[in-house]
C-alpha cells in the first residue's frame, strides 16, 4: 500500500516507508452509550414511511358524510324496517375495505422503507458500523463520505478537504468548506471529501429529525387528484343542506302521510345526495396501487407521487447510474507529451490509494493500476461536481515530489488545445475521457488547473443498462420527452443517447455554452434533448427553466449532485443505490436500482387517475339527479317517490359494485388536467336527464295508478326508470369495451331483473310492477333518456374537450 504522509496528534510526520501511526477519536465507549440510552439521550424519533394505524382508521372512519350517514341509520332503525337501513351496511362495508388496503399499503410500505433506509457509519470503541439513525446517541461519533447526509446536529471532529451543501437548509447552492469545530446542522450533505462529526443534538432537538420525517412521511396531500374530489364535495355539501332542509318541510309539514312513511322517504331522498364510496374508491385505488408497485422494489414516499408521475411530460435523466450501470473499466491508457506509460500507471495507482472513498471513475483506475508501494500521499483534493477534478500531492520515494489533477479534459485543458480533438473523437464513440495533469501549484490554490500539463488520456467504457433502451421507447411512445442531463462530457453523452436510440441523441448541447435567462434557456431545453457538462445548480435552473414552460417536470438521479433538481422537480426520482440525500428528498426511490420500474409506476399512476375519473362521474350523476329529483318534489308538492331501499339497490347495481371493478381495471390512457371539469361535464348532463326521465315516469304513473297500493307502483315504476338510465349512463362509462365489462354491465342488469321476478326478493326490495302499460312506458321513457345521453354526451366532448 502507499504510506502516506499522515499527522500525528504531537504533530509530527510518519517517515516514508514506515505505516503511519492514525490517531484519530475512537467514539464513545459501549458503556457511555448505555448510559446515555438510560438518560434518553437517544435520537427516538421515529422516520415514518406511512400513516399510523390510528391515522388511517381515523380518516376511513370519522368523515363528513359517514357522519351524516350514521345520524340517517340511526333514524331509520327506528322507524323503518330493516332492508330500509342496508345503506348503513353498505357504508361499513366500505369503510372497512378502505382501512384493510390501506393497512395493507401500509405493510408493504414500511417493509420497504426497511429497506431503503439510510444507515450512517457511527465509530463506537475504535469500530466503525453502520447504525439506524434511531440507534444514535448524544455525542457519537459519526463518519461521513460524499452523498451522505448529516441526520444530526454536530459538530466536525474530522475533516478530510469536507465540503458540506446545506442548500437545503439555506437555499445557498454553494458547499461550504468544513474544519474541525464547525457547526453542521442536519439535512445538509456532503458532496466532497470526507471526516466524522459529534453528534450535539439528537432527538426531537435536532433539526434534521424534523426534516428527514418531513421528507419520508407517507402523504395525501398535494394531489390534484384529491383536491379535485374535495372541491366537488364541498359544492355537494352546499346543494345538499338546502335541498335536504327542503325535503324534510316538504314531506313532514305539507304532505299530511303517516309519519314513519314520511320520514322513510325524507331519508331515502338525501341518502343518494352523498357521494359516499368516491373519496374510499380514490384511497383503495392509491393503496393498492402502491401495494403493486411495491412488489416491484419501488419506495413510493409520497402517494400523489404516484399520480405527479402520470401527468409528467418531460422526464430528466442523469445519465451515470440511470441510462449506464455505475461501474466501468478502463479500455485504454494513452500518454501524451512522450510521458512514460509505466511512470504514468504508477501516478494513476497512488492517485486511486489516496482517495478513501472512490467515486465509479476512480474505482475503475484502482482496478485497473495496483498501488505503488513506494509512493506516499502528502494532500489530497476529493472529486467536485462543481470543479469536475480531483487531485493529490504526492512523495514518490527518490527525493520527487509532485502534484496531480484527474477530471474532465474539456475544463482542465485549454480551449484550443488540440488533444481536445482526439478526446472529442473517442466521445464520439460513448467513451468517457479523463486527463491526467501535473500541475505546479499547490493544491489549495486557486489556480491549481492553470497551465497544468497533460499527461495522459485514460479512456473508461460505460456499462449500459440491458433495459435502458425499451425504457426510452416506453416514455418516446408516450409522448414523454426525455432529456438528458448529465456533468459527462456532451458528446460523449450525447453517443451513450444514440446507442440507446434516444430520439434526439444527435442533438447535443454543452451546458457551459447556455444561456443565463430562464426563458432563453428553456428553449434551447425545449430544442434539444441532451446535455453535457451540466453544473449542479444549472441542473435546478434547467429544471425550473422546463417548469416555467408548463412542463410537469420528473428527474432522476443517484449522485450529490442531482439533489437540489430532484428536490426542485415536480417528481424527483432517486436509485436505492443512490446517496442518502437524494433518497431523502425524491418521493419515489427504486430499490431495485432499475430505471425500467419507471414505466410501471407511470401505467400505475394512468390507472389511478383515468379510472377515478371514470367513477367519479357514475357517483357525482347520482348527486345530481338526486338533488334535483329532492327540488322537484319540493315544488311539486308530491310524496318523495323511494324509499332508502330502492336507492340502495340502484347504488349498488349501478355504481358499487361497477365502480369498484372499473377503479381497479388497467387503464393506460395518458393523464389529463382539470379532473373536476373533465368528471362534471358528463355528470351534470347525465344527471339532469336521469332525473328528468324519472319524474316524468313518476308524474305518468301518479296519474295512471290509484287507490290502495298506488304509492308502491309509482316507485316501481320510477324505479324501473331511473334504473334503466343509470345503467345507460354506465354503458357509456365503461367504453371501450372489452369482455369483462361488458360481463360486468350484464351482470348488473341480471341482478335488477332478478329482483323483479323473485317473489320473496319483490317484496324485501318493495319492486313490484303492476299491469304493462306503465311498466313499458317506463321502459320508452327511459330508452328516450338513453338516446338523450348519447347526444348530449357526445355534445359535450365536442363542446368541451380537455
Amino acid at each position: 500500500m502507499t504510506q502516506r504522509a499522515k499527522i500525528d496528534t504531537d504533530g509530527s510526520e510518519t517517515e516514508a516507508g514506515e505505516p503511519p501511526v492514525v490517531h484519530r477519536p475512537a467514539g464513545l465507549t459501549s458503556a457511555e452509550v448505555a448510559e446515555r440510552v438510560a438518560r434518553g439521550e437517544v435520537n427516538d424519533v421515529p422516520l415514518r414511511s406511512s400513516r399510523s394505524t390510528t391515522d388511517i382508521v381515523r380518516a376511513n372512519v370519522f368523515t363528513r358524510f359517514n357522519a351524516i350517514i350514521g345520524v340517517l341509520w340511526v333514524i331509520m332503525f327506528i322507524v323503518a324496517p330493516i332492508q330500509d337501513s342496508l345503506f348503513g351496511f353498505v357504508i361499513i362495508a366500505n369503510t372497512g375495505i378502505g382501512i384493510i388496503q390501506e393497512l395493507r399499503a401500509k405493510k408493504t410500505l414500511d417493509g420497504l422503507a426497511v429497506i431503503g433506509e439510510a444507515k450512517p457509519t457511527v465509530r463506537r470503541d475504535g469500530v466503525a458500523a453502520e447504525l439506524s439513525t434511531s440507534e444514535i446517541v448524544l455525542g457519537d461519533l459519526i463518519e461521513l463520505g460524499p452523498g451522505d447526509k448529516v441526520v444530526v446536529d454536530g459538530v466536525v471532529a474530522e475533516a478530510d478537504s469536507l465540503e458540506i451543501d446545506e442548500s437545503l437548509l439555506t437555499g445557498e447552492a454553494d458547499p461550504v468548506v468544513k474544519q474541525p469545530g464547525a457547526a453542521v446542522m442536519s439535512g445538509s450533505f456532503v458532496v466532497a471529501g470526507g471526516g466524522a462529526f459529534t453528534a450535539t443534538k439528537v432527538g426531537r432537538e435536532a433539526y434534521a429529525a424534523q426534516l428527514a420525517e418531513e421528507a419520508s412521511r407517507f402523504t395525501l396531500v398535494h394531489s390534484e387528484l384529491r383536491s379535485g374530489i374535495s372541491t366537488i364535495l364541498k359544492y355537494v355539501t352546499w346543494m345538499m343542506i338546502p335541498t335536504a332542509i327542503g325535503l324534510i318541510i316538504s314531506q313532514l309539514v305539507v304532505k299530511d302521510n303517516d309519519l314513519k312513511n314520511s320520514i322513510a322517504r325524507t331519508v331515502g331522498g338525501i341518502v343518494p345526495m352523498i357521494p359516499e364510496g368516491l373519496v374510499l374508491l380514490t384511497s383503495v385505488a392509491f393503496a393498492i396501487g402502491v401495494i403493486r408497485l411495491g412488489r416491484k422494489q419501488c419506495l413510493v414516499q409520497e402517494l400523489p407521487a404516484i399520480e405527479g408521475l402520470a401527468r409528467v411530460d418531460v422526464v430528466c435523466l442523469d445519465k451515470t447510474g440511470t441510462l449506464t450501470e455505475g461501474g466501468m473499466d478502463v479500455t485504454e491508457l494513452r500518454p501524451l507529451n512522450g510521458s512514460d506509460e509505466a511512470y504514468v500507471r504508477k501516478v494513476l495507482g497512488a492517485l486511486g490509494e489516496s482517495d478513501p472513498r472512490p467515486n465509479a471513475s476512480l474505482q475503475a483506475i484502482i482496478d485497473a493500476y495496483p498501488d505503488s508501494v513506494d509512493w506516499r500521499c502528502t494532500e489530497s483534493l476529493p472529486f467536485s461536481s462543481a470543479r469536475k477534478y480531483s487531485g493529490a500531492a504526492f512523495s514518490e520515494g527518490n527525493g520527487e515530489d509532485s502534484t496531480w489533477l484527474l477530471g474532465a479534459p474539456d475544463v482542465l485543458l485549454s480551449t484550443d488545445d488540440p488533444t481536445l480533438a482526439e478526446i472529442d473523437h473517442l466521445n464520439e464513440q460513448g467513451l468517457r475521457v479523463l486527463l491526467l495533469a501535473r500541475t505546479v501549484h499547490e493544491l489549495d490554490s486557486p489556480e491549481v488547473a492553470t497551465d497544468a500539463r497533460p499527461t495522459a488520456l485514460v479512456v473508461l467504457e460505460q456499462r449500459l443498462r440491458p433495459d435502458a433502451a425499451d425504457t426510452l421507447a416506453y416514455f418516446a411512445d408516450q409522448n414523454v420527452a426525455t432529456k438528458i442531463i448529465s456533468g459527462d462530457n456532451a458528446v460523449s453523452v450525447g453517443a451513450v443517447a444514440g446507442k440507446l436510440d434516444m430520439p434526439g441523441a444527435e442533438n447535443t448541447v454543452d451546458a457551459r455554452q447556455l444561456p443565463a435567462d430562464r426563458e432563453e434557456m428553456a428553449k434551447v431545453l425545449d430544442a434539444n434533448a441532451v446535455f453535457g457538462r451540466v453544473s449542479p445548480q444549472q441542473k435546478r435552473d434547467m429544471v425550473a427553466a422546463l417548469q416555467s414552460h408548463g412542463h410537469t417536470v420528473a428527474m432522476t438521479g443517484d449522485g450529490v449532485n442531482d439533489v437540489l433538481a430532484l428536490k426542485d422537480a415536480d417528481i424527483g426520482v432517486s436509485m436505492g443505490s443512490g446517496s442518502e440525500a437524494t433518497r431523502a428528498v425524491a418521493q419515489i426511490v427504486l430499490l431495485n436500482n432499475s430505471f425500467a420500474t419507471l414505466p410501471s409506476v407511470v401505467a400505475e399512476g394512468r390507472r389511478v387517475i383515468g379510472n377515478i375519473t371514470r367513477v367519479a362521474t357514475l357517483f357525482l350523476t347520482k348527486t345530481v339527479y338526486s338533488v334535483l329529483l329532492a327540488v322537484l318534489v319540493v315544488c311539486s308538492q308530491v310524496e318523495y317517490p323511494f324509499l332508502p331501499r330502492h336507492l340502495t339497490l340502484l347504488s349498488t347495481l349501478t355504481i358499487g359494485v361497477p365502480a369498484f371493478f372499473l377503479a381497479l381495471a388497467p387503464n393506460k390512457e395518458r393523464a389529463k388536467p382539470n379532473f373536476v371539469r373533465r368528471v362534471m361535464r358528463y355528470a351534470i348532463p347525465g344527471g339532469v336527464i336521469a332525473a328528468a326521465a324519472t319524474f316524468t315516469t313518476y308524474l305518468l304513473a301518479r296519474h295512471h295508478y290509484s287507490g290502495e297500493g298506488a304509492l308502491e307502483a309509482e316507485t316501481s315504476a320510477a324505479t324501473l326508470t331511473l334504473f334503466l338510465v343509470s345503467m345507460w349512463v354506465l354503458a357509456i362509462i365503461a367504453r371501450p369495451y372489452t369482455w369483462w365489462r361488458l360481463t360486468l354491465v350484464a351482470a348488473m342488469g341480471g341482478a335488477f331483473l332478478l329482483v323483479l321476478v323473485v317473489p320473496w326478493l319483490q317484496d324485501f326490495f318493495a319492486l313490484k310492477l303492476v299491469g304493462t302499460t306503465m311498466p313499458w312506458a317506463a321502459v320508452v321513457i327511459a330508452a328516450a333518456g338513453g338516446a338523450l345521453l348519447e347526444l348530449s354526451y357526445r355534445w359535450v366532448s365536442k363542446r368541451f374537450p380537455t
